[in-house]
Formats: C-alpha cells, structure tokens, sequence
C-alpha cells in the first residue's frame, strides 16, 4: 500500500478505535446522573465500570486470534456492528441490569476493536515504517482516554442528557464502518482454521473471577482480602488459569500462543504493559476525581484541566513515532518514556488540594509524555518479533494483559484510596469535635451541603488520597523501566513478514 492508501485505511481504523476508547472514558462524568435516574447503588456504580472492563479484557486475545485465522477487514466490521448493539441498548436502558447487559455488549466489541486495530497495522505496515502509524493511534488513544470525561461532562450538563453519552458513539462507528468499507483493502490469506473453545473459556472464566475478586475485596458489605471468600475466588482463579496453561500446550492453535509469550521481548514488554496500564487507568481515574472532589471543579472544568496530560500524551506518541522511523530505533523511546513516567507520576505524588494548578498540569504533563512514548512502542517491539500468521494473538496478549494490569490495578488503588480518605476525614472531623460514624462517610463526593469547615477537611482527605495513589503508580512504574531495560532491540525490518535470510533472494532489513 502507498503512503496515501495506508492514511485512508488508517481513517476508518483510527475512527473504530477512537470510538472504542471513547466510549469507555465518556460515561464517567455521566454515572452519578445515571445511578440517580435508574435507581442505583454504589455497586451498581462500580459495576457499571467493572462490567466493559472485565468483557473487554477477556475477549482481546480471543479477537486478536481471530484475526489471525479469519478475515481482518470482516472482523473488525462485525466488532463496530456489536459495539452499535450495545450502545443503542445502554441508551434505551432502564434498569441496572438492562444497562449492565449492554456494557457487556460494549465491552466484547471494545476488545475486538482495540486488537484488530492493532493487528491490521501490523499487517499492512513494515515495522520499519511502522513507528508513525502507531503514533497516530497513540495519539487517538491519548485524546480518547482523556477527552471522553470531558466530552462526557458537557453532555451531562447541556439538554441532551446522559443517554447521549451513549449515542453520541453511534455515528463514529457508522462513520468508520463505512470509511473501512470504501478503503481498507487487505488480502487475507485462507488457512486451516481451528478456534481454541476450551482456551477462550479458561481464559475468560478465571481472568473475570480474579477481576472481580480484586473489585470488591476490601469493601464495605463485600469480604476482607484475607478471608474465606477471597480465599475461594483467588484458587479458583489460580485453577483455572493453570488449566489454561495446560490446554494451550496441547491444542494446535491456542488462543494466547506460549511460544510468542516465552519469548524475551514479549515477556518484558507484557510486564511493562502491566505498569504502564495501571498508571493509565489511575491517571484518568484519579486525577477526574482530584480535580473535582478536591478542587471543586465541575465535570467540564475537570475535563478541561486534563488537556495537560492529553497534550503530553498526544506529543509523546506522535513525535516518538516520528523518530522510530526515521532512525529504526525505538528501545531508547521506551527506556525514556518510563523514566518520564516516573518523574511525573512521584511529582504527582506531592499534590495536595492546594497545589497551584500551574504545577499540576505540569506534572501530569510529564507523565503523559511518557505514556505516550511507550504505549503504542511496547506494541511495536513485540510485533517485529513475531510473524505475520502472529501479529493479532501477540498485539492481543499485550493489549490483554495492559487492560488486566489496569483494571486491577485501579480496583485495589481505589480502595486503597477510599480506605486512606476515610481514615483522614475521621481524624479531621475529630480534631474539629464532631465524631463520624462507624465507617467515616469519606467516600462521601457531594460537597454542596457541606458547612464549610467540614468541606474543606474533605478536601484535603481526597488531594492527599490522590497523591498517595500517583505515588504508588510511580513505584509500580519502576517495574516498567526495568524490564524495557533488559528488552533487547531488534532492528525493525522493512517487510511486513519475518523473512528468512538463509532463502535465496531474501531481503535485508
């Protein structure tokens, strides 16, 4: 394909994927309205979230081994065709589960576009000439994870209300289904086809009863993380995850290939997707709920305070994907972009609720540059490595275990938060001579009908509770450096496949 032909498939691509990463970061600001409307509780609030997450993990590896066997073009369409089910059907909802059901819906679509997504560049694209491309989706990603809260937030407040926050998708999809039609021309090379059945459900079976162990471990009216229950989600899991081992060794064509994750490459950069997954997720998280609980600014002021780190983001990953193919290198951009991350997410970790708002763009400036170094480069490494038979089920496994990490990540950092805010509200009120009840009411977020010397111990309960969990982010991002560190760097080859250079006529890199 020509420079021009790859930049018109990439529009309906990078749409679908916009679209994909957009829907899971717009509700966000739209959920207490929801909650309101449809009767909800607290858990139904987390499960919301947990609901797309937890489907969109479990289903991305099985989609990126579907590509892998099947017609990319076809089902990265039929992908979009599920994700328009789910969100007409989460905005006609009118009841939890009815919601919940198609968040799910939402979700398995969700994974399917991120991995096809991922899988089609790798096929259309040489590695060599790879690094631009994949900044363009870095950057989309960027603008996705930390504009849907904001766009999120102006529906909620204008007349539309929150169930645009669901149809707003709609068209995007429509859009980039059609712009896929028109330009994406792919040749898909027909192979024996076998899906793993037993793989796919081992894989979703333990991958969700571990997420949703780590969901509510730790809760008010759920069980301790050292208790009974824990004890019997957590061995469940560790069984049915060794079975998955077991079987992917034996059938021909697993769903998550062990040879592709033994290697070194793709072993360390799984790891470092697990890091940087978790700082992702809490920074869109965390910092929505800093700027609003702790700063007192609405859903689109908070909105709007996260372009800082959209713009690291976006930087990041264009200007790296830039320089990765002009020079062919693209570890340095790894080991930079972590230590990036680690600078911004420990400067973020001495915010309080008065914090100039000047240093804080700052900070989470840095800390998206670094996100957006490594993201779409981790990609990029474990896809030169591997052939082109593999390039969906590796891009899968990466974009798995970067969802997994993060979503288990934001569960125990939440209540790891929620814990410290409680306690630091509870000795606040204290000091001041009102005693909390049992349980302290720190996870309380409306500040409207609070006298003022009780809203402001709030406040600073939740800058300081912020703080801790970007502070925690930036350990765990250690983990990222270290294991980019002992990635060894593989020349990016010019051709799409792995060519042997022992056959006559092979061309170098």
């Amino acid at each position: 394909m020509t420079h021009r032909q790859v930049l018109e498939a990439l529009t309906g691509l990078l749409a679908a994927f916009f679209t994909a990463i957009l829907s899971s970061t717009i509700v966000a600001n739209a959920l207490p309205t929801i909650m309101d409307q449809l009767h909800g509780t607290q858990t139904d609030f987390a499960w919301v979230i947990t609901a797309a997450l937890l489907a969109n993990a479990a289903t991305t590896p099985i989609w990126g081994k579907l590509s892998d066997l099947f017609n990319k073009k076809l089902l990265v369409q039929l992908s979009i065709v599920i994700f328009v089910a789910g969100s007409v059907m989460a905005g006609f909802a009118t009841s939890i589960p009815f919601l919940l059901t198609a968040r799910v819906i939402q979700g398995i679509a969700m994974g399917g576009l991120t991995a096809l997504a991922q899988a089609i560049i790798g096929t259309i694209i040489p590695p060599r000439e790879r690094g631009r491309y994949s900044g363009y989706m870095g950057a989309v990603m960027a603008v996705g994870t930390a504009g849907g809260p904001l766009l999120g937030g102006y529906i909620v407040d204008s007349p539309l209300g929150w169930r645009w926050t669901f149809f707003v998708c709609v068209p995007l999809a429509v859009i980039s289904l059609i712009l896929l039609q028109v330009t994406l021309k792919i040749k898909h090379v027909r192979r024996p086809a076998k899906i793993d059945w037993a793989g796919s459900v081992l894989l979703t079976s333990g991958v969700s009863l571990l997420l949703i162990w780590v969901s509510f471990a730790g809760q008010a009216g759920y069980y301790d993380w050292i208790s009974a229950e824990s004890a019997l989600m957590v061995g469940g899991s560790i069984l049915l995850l060794a079975a998955l081992l077991f079987v992917e060794t034996k059938v021909s064509q697993p769903i998550i290939p062990l040879k592709i994750v033994r290697q070194r490459t793709t072993a360390l950069a799984i790891i470092a997707s697990v890091s940087v997954g978790i700082a992702m997720f809490a920074s869109s998280t965390f910092l929505g709920q800093y700027y609003q609980v702790s700063r007192g600014a609405t859903p689109t002021e908070a909105g709007l305070l996260t372009l800082p780190m959209i713009a690291g983001n976006l930087a990041g990953a264009v200007i790296s994907g830039q320089l990765v193919t002009r020079y062919g290198k693209w570890k340095r951009f790894l080991v930079a972009g972590a230590a990036l991350l680690i600078i911004g997410l420990g400067l973020s970790g001495t915010l309080s609720h008065d914090t100039s708002l000047t240093l804080v763009g700052v900070y989470t400036f840095v800390f998206g540059l670094g996100l957006g170094m490594m993201m779409q480069n981790l990609v990029l490494a474990v896809q030169n490595t591997v052939a082109a038979k593999d390039i969906g089920a590796a891009s899968g496994s990466v974009a798995f275990f970067r969802t997994v990490g993060g979503a288990a990540g934001v569960a125990v950092l939440g209540a790891m938060m929620g814990t410290r805010v409680t306690t630091l509200v509870t000795e606040g009120l204290a000091a001041i001579g009102i005693h909390a009840p049992a349980g302290g009411g720190g996870a309380q977020l409306d500040l409207s009908t609070m006298p003022e010397p009780v809203k402001i111990i709030v406040r600073a309960a939740y800058g300081d509770g912020a703080a801790m969990i970007f502070a925690i982010s930036a350990v765990i991002a250690v983990v990222a450096l270290i294991a980019v560190l002992f990635i060894k760097e593989i020349p990016l080859r010019r051709t799409i496949d792995v060519v042997d250079m022992k056959q006559p006529g092979a061309r170098g890199r």
